[in-house]
């Protein structure tokens, strides 16, 4: 793994702030304009007037803001280095509870070539400038990125967990109906511990691509203007929440596709040509789509959905004589890539252009949306597809390849306002 070192965070203090349910937010990139602005509403120190400011300086009002906090007490650096174990409990939409365990650190960024630290999906410019604006201004780490580990043993969740269990939370706060709680690890014999059973591992990004990249560039730029640079200052790690992918409250969901604004979109045709590569079959509106993808065992099984019209449609033959022969065998197997390259680009005409801008294509995480934007009439057709398996993200990460854009939701998000991490 790369090196993972106990880091001084900075943190709320509860005696000034207030309620910590009021202080969290998600990450940025979830948080809706309707969102942000409830969330700044909530409290005058909720964790979003430091992830994604109303203001129209953003950048500049993080930055003074978190000063200012530091100044007044609103938060407090901790005196010593430590991990922070970090636990979020949900239900998911089944009724099934799940509680996913991990804890936070710094980590040691590290090109994508040196095959330390893992990707699995493309990202994009523009979220990758945001942040590098908010790193420049603030010399933090606002959020975290989502790091997952392969340890089937589960030495170092041992050691985590048996810390979490006879140890009170620093904070217990539920957001949307999950609860978190953190802890902090600060014993050096217990930190040595996890750091040596983790020694071995490969880090692969769950969430979080746009800001790992973001941290390498502010590295770059950090080192050329320090003459004195070593390669152990702050700016050289990168926050991170680390998840054992045999954690058994991991849990994956699927991110689905809305198709608009084509010029000469027509969904019998559409139809007919799918017929040329996929078994159709006509459902019974949501239920029947839900019923059908539950049961495809196939990969490449998905729901289009049109006005007046739900179809289940399932890949007749092989997909290696569909795909261009560049595209590794593991990015094969994954249903996103055969949607992509063949019902997308080439029945459709979406580009790779248009889909890196969201030109003609939107992203949504309920099925339901899928259905309610078709119904609407604010999209003309709309892919329902099965999520991606943890195994499948993992071989896509060792074979180099990287999965199309907005692949995987991994649920919950991990939230923003727990630790902060300084860069200087």
């Amino acid at each position: 793994m790369p090196e993972i070192q106990p880091f001084r965070a900075i943190r709320y203090n509860p005696e000034t702030a207030g309620d910590a349910a009021k202080l969290i937010c998600p990450p940025y990139d979830v948080i809706s304009r309707e969102l942000q602005q409830q969330l700044n509403d909530s409290s005058p120190f909720n964790a979003v007037r430091l992830e994604l400011p109303v203001e129209a300086d953003p950048y500049t009002a993080s930055a003074e803001r978190l000063h200012e906090w530091l100044k007044n007490g609103e938060l407090l650096r901790d005196a010593e280095p430590a991990f922070y174990p970090y636990s979020q409990t949900f239900t998911d939409r089944e009724g099934n509870t799940h509680t996913r365990c991990g804890f936070f650190a710094a980590m040691r960024l590290h090109e994508f070539a040196e095959k330390k630290v893992l990707p699995h999906e493309r990202t994009l410019s523009g979220p990758k400038a945001d942040r590098l604006n908010l790193f420049r201004k603030t010399r933090t780490n606002i959020s975290s990125i989502f790091g997952l580990y392969a340890d089937e043993e589960g030495v170092a969740d041992r050691l985590v967990a048996d810390y979490a269990e006879t140890s009170e939370p620093l904070l217990d706060a539920v957001f949307q109906g999950v609860r978190n709680r953190l802890w902090r690890i600060g014993d050096p014999e217990l930190v040595a511990g996890i750091r040596q059973a983790l020694a071995e591992k490969s880090v692969y990004i769950a969430d979080g691509h746009h800001r790992y990249e973001t941290g390498l560039n502010y590295r770059r730029e950090r080192a050329e203007a320090n003459p004195e640079h070593t390669g152990n200052e702050p700016y050289n790690f990168i926050l991170v929440y680390l998840n054992n992918i045999y954690d058994k409250g991991l849990v994956v969901f699927p991110i689905h596709r809305l198709v608009h604004s084509l010029g000469d979109f027509d969904a019998s045709r559409l139809r007919g040509r799918l017929e040329e590569h996929f078994t159709v079959t006509a459902l019974d509106g949501r239920a029947g789509l839900k019923a059908y993808l539950e049961a495809a065992t196939s990969s490449y099984a998905y729901g289009v959905v049109t006005p007046g019209s739900v179809l289940g449609i399932t890949l007749k033959g092989d997909p290696a004589e569909l795909l261009d022969r560049e595209i590794a065998p593991a990015l094969q197997q994954l249903g996103l890539v055969v949607l992509h390259e063949v019902v997308l680009a080439r029945l459709l005409g979406i580009g790779q252009e248009a889909m890196a801008k969201q030109s003609n294509l939107v992203y949504v995480k309920d099925d339901g949306e899928v259905f309610e934007a078709v119904e609407t009439g604010k999209v003309q057709v709309g892919f329902v597809v099965k999520p991606a398996t943890v195994g499948q993200v993992l071989a896509v990460s060792e074979s180099g390849g990287v999965m199309p854009q907005k692949s995987t939701f991994f649920y919950p998000k991990i939230m923003t306002g727990l630790v902060f991490n300084p860069l200087d």
